[in-house]
């Protein structure tokens, strides 16, 4: 079930908050690594690590490193126990304890423990990680990049589980696009830790202040070619989150002019399904305004979702100005802005209309 590889560092390369990359020799050649020093502690050249290469030997889309699971002749020192009972990534060799932003340790134990609404709250939910970025863009687009609004991530477990191996969410951070990050399920890593989308949503709010919050998981999907064996499918239960919570869900269609696969030319069936059969409250889903036969064509299907409020909106000069500006690369399914902007538009699309709910500025 894991393949296994012992090797010794031999560089050490990029840093981000919370992850370190480096060079790696195994006994089957160089391999580059990714280690958590919150996990395992901080390699150094000439260390020997034990790996994990198992997603790296089979391909996969995020399986682009080895990750380190400890370094066996220096382990890092065992540290003063901490407050906290919240235990990530349950059972797994590598289980971490954090502390809940709303358990009894907390400061903010009081301030959640009553904690019940949203209080008309946008939340923008997407089913992929790439969304984020043109999201907030959008977001940054309503109100104005001199006075943004708070955003605030809400990273769900279905695809990476440390909140670090996101470089998108460690620049969107430092940038000031975004205020916080709260890991939720069984992600870990935040600003803020909580135990379901539900907590996490109220934290949000309550803790961080946000005025705009985006509910979508961490890099990386699992997916299985059928209509329901996809982690995507929970960004319908992210929208009765949301509802039952007396948020305003809004509702990011994933689309593509480009992809090969004619389940996801124009609306992904993805899409679809989470919005047409998952989702249960009523959300507000943006249809962004394109021209030509792929605006026909995805007006045509998001026509199908009648549970929910279409909501046509163009994006706005300002907005397609924040995606250019955009401190990460925007890319989904390998193809980036210049060769597929249809997805980034219309992420952007229902983070505008989001700010402008936030402000006041739609009903």
């Amino acid at each position: 079930m894991i393949t296994w590889r012992a090797g010794t560092v031999v560089s050490l390369g990029r840093q981000w908050s919370g992850a370190a990359e480096m060079a790696v020799r195994t006994p089957d050649g160089d391999v580059r690594a990714l280690a958590y020093p919150g996990l395992v502690g901080s390699p150094e050249v000439g260390d020997r690590v034990l790996l994990n290469t198992t997603a790296l030997e089979r391909g996969l889309g995020t399986g682009g490193y080895a990750l380190v699971v400890a370094l066996p002749d220096r382990l890092p020192d065992d540290g003063a126990r901490g407050p906290g009972h919240l235990v990530k990534s349950r059972y797994s060799p590598l289980q971490t304890m954090v502390l809940g932003v709303d358990e009894q340790e907390s400061v903010h134990h009081e301030t959640l423990r009553e904690a019940d609404d949203l209080a008309g709250l946008p939340v923008v939910v997407a089913d992929l990680h790439s969304a984020l970025p043109a999201i907030v863009a959008g977001v940054r687009g309503a109100a104005g990049a001199a006075t943004p609004l708070r955003v605030v991530y809400v990273m769900t477990d279905g695809g990476a589980l440390p909140a670090a191996f996101s470089r998108t969410t460690s620049a969107l951070r430092e940038t000031g696009w975004l205020v916080g990050t709260v890991t939720v399920g069984q992600a870990f890593g935040g600003d803020l830790e909580a135990v379901t989308v539900h907590s996490g949503l109220l934290a949000a709010r309550a803790v961080l202040d946000a005025d705009v919050v985006v509910v979508a998981q961490g890099p990386g999907n699992l997916g299985t070619g059928t209509r329901w064996g996809f982690s995507g499918v929970a960004a319908g239960e992210a929208v009765n989150a949301a509802g039952v919570l007396g948020g305003r869900p809004v509702a990011s269609l994933r689309v593509s002019a480009a992809d090969p696969r004619e389940r996801h030319r124009g609306i992904s069936h993805h899409s679809l399904t989470a919005y047409g059969r998952v989702a249960l409250v009523p959300a507000d889903v943006v249809v962004p305004a394109l021209d030509g036969p792929l605006g026909t064509l995805v007006r045509s299907q998001a026509a199908t979702l009648t549970r929910h409020r279409l909501v046509e909106h163009r994006l706005s000069e300002a907005a397609q100005d924040q995606l250019a500006a955009s401190p990460v690369a925007l890319s989904t399914m390998g193809r980036g802005l210049d060769v597929d902007p249809s997805p980034f538009v219309a992420a952007a699309a229902a983070g505008e209309h989001a700010g402008l709910l936030a402000l006041g500025s739609r009903d």
